[in-house]
């Protein structure tokens, strides 16, 4: 029988005598590959429960309860659970079991945290925000750019317990690569830690790349010809996709700069020289995402500033057409009069001559307006 087959069972007590009645009775249940489904097939938050010893994965018999008991007795593995949003009931054996902090409990349930790094005596809490780019056609005014996610991780001696919520952000692949990979897995759940960190910083240097694209976009078509045309709500769109990624990346800074430079338990000197890295990585995403904000500030202005061009070469051509019209008004409006006696009044080309005088006025206008480029 599975460990993740039993466990699924586990995440519904909060005792852990009633974790193993319930492994008990579910023994003959058939294996359920649950490496890589958001959640697993039966309805559980469980994705998966695996044990590695020098970075290798050890197959184990029995429920969570002997497994654990197990590793700890021999001083040397850890155990990897991953959850996807459980509720509150499913975790809280798991909780017990392998005393977890209630206010670390009620952050990996609750999500929508920022991202942090807690200490808890032997257990480090660490939040991570995932993001992906969200693929569109064109880019509107109401396009979604950037969905994100979270991963919850907790880290002990002896175990890896990985919370994720949202649809993306699988940890399955890294799993494997991991597994591909035994003398990085073998350096402890401090190892797994630092995957993740790496995986989730490494998609926002993805996601950037994405966004980048959709600004010169949007750049582009803005200093088009017609750019005074373009519709500012894909502007403001992009600008609020990007607070969004910017609440994610940036608090990251200061719990990846702890786990690189400060003392902690559970992280070898040796795995902080990663997070170093890793810590590299973020920077160059906070620096892109600074520099797009910028960019963007520039793009708005800009198009502001053309379509205000665009409206006082508006008011230059209608102000100058107003002015041609005036001409035979004022003339037409003088003879309109009805007087008796005005000047060329019963001249027999005196019609001609004030329709040529219109005329030739019209067209001297005309001409100077489009010479000083009003018209």
């Amino acid at each position: 029988m599975s460990m993740a087959g039993n466990l699924r069972k586990v995440t519904g007590l909060s005792k852990v005598g009633g974790l193993r009645k319930v492994a008990r009775l579910t023994r003959r249940r058939p294996r359920v590959d649950l490496s890589h489904p958001a959640r697993s097939p039966l309805g559980s938050s469980v994705v998966n429960c695996v044990t590695y010893r020098d970075g290798v994965r050890v197959p184990e018999s029995g429920d969570l309860v002997d497994v654990v008991q197990k590793v700890r007795k021999r001083g040397a593995g850890f155990v990897w659970l991953g959850l996807h949003e459980p509720t509150d009931q499913e975790f809280a054996g798991i909780a017990e079991l392998f005393a977890l902090h209630p206010l670390a409990v009620e952050d990996a349930v609750e999500a929508h945290q920022r991202p942090k790094l807690e200490r808890y005596d032997e257990t480090l809490f660490a939040v991570f925000k995932t993001v992906c780019y969200v693929e569109h056609e064109e880019l509107t005014a109401t396009s979604e750019v950037v969905n994100t996610g979270e991963i919850m991780v907790f880290v002990g001696r002896d175990f890896v317990i990985t919370v994720r919520h949202g649809r993306h952000g699988s940890l399955g692949p890294l799993r494997e690569e991991l597994e591909s990979s035994p003398e990085q897995l073998a350096k402890g759940p401090a190892a797994v830690l630092h995957a993740i960190a790496d995986h989730v910083v490494d998609d926002y240097l993805s996601v950037t790349d994405s966004v980048q694209e959709d600004i010169d976009q949007v750049e582009t078509d803005v200093f088009a010809p017609d750019g005074a045309r373009t519709d500012p709500g894909r502007i403001y769109q992009l600008k609020r996709e990007l607070l969004e990624l910017k609440r994610a990346v940036v608090p990251l800074s200061r719990p990846l700069e702890e786990l690189a430079t400060r003392p902690i338990r559970v992280v070898e000197p040796e795995i902080q020289a990663y997070f170093r890295d890793v810590s590299d990585h973020l920077l160059r995403a906070k620096e892109h995402i600074a520099a797009f904000d910028e960019l963007l500030n520039s793009i708005l202005q800009a198009h502001l500033a053309q379509v205000t061009v665009a409206q006082n070469e508006d008011m230059r051509k209608i102000t100058a057409w107003a002015a041609i019209v005036a001409i035979p008004t004022m003339v037409c409006g003088l003879y309109g009069m009805n007087f008796d006696y005005m000047p060329e009044l019963r001249w027999t080309y005196g019609y001609p001559l004030v329709i040529g005088v219109i005329s030739v006025a019209c067209v001297a206008l005309y001409r100077g307006f489009r010479r000083n480029g009003w018209l």
